[in-house]
């Protein structure tokens, strides 16, 4: 018998996609903050949270997570993870 319930994936219009897209953003702009790295802890506060705030998204990411995005986020290369979803990977 077919499973009735549709399969989830990490579809570009998934709403956890769609947080990750807004979390990777937020780190670019915290990292070009320049006003933000003239207290350096608070800068390094900052980041350390947009970092956990995306480790926590991947960890909800509907599976299955294409293998390259997965690569990206479990090495940390967070801009390439964004070039990905955004479509931007050539």
């Amino acid at each position: 018998m077919e499973n009735a319930t549709p399969k989830a994936s990490a579809s570009p219009d998934h709403f956890g996609v769609i947080d990750l897209k807004e979390a990777l953003r937020e780190r670019l702009a915290i990292i070009q903050d320049e006003e933000s790295r003239r207290d350096e802890a608070k800068h390094l506060s900052r980041l350390r949270a947009v970092s956990q705030k995306i480790d926590k998204l991947h960890a909800t990411l509907p599976q299955p997570v294409d293998p390259r995005l997965a690569h990206y986020l479990q090495r940390r290369s967070y801009d390439k993870a964004l070039e990905f979803l955004e479509g931007r990977d050539d």
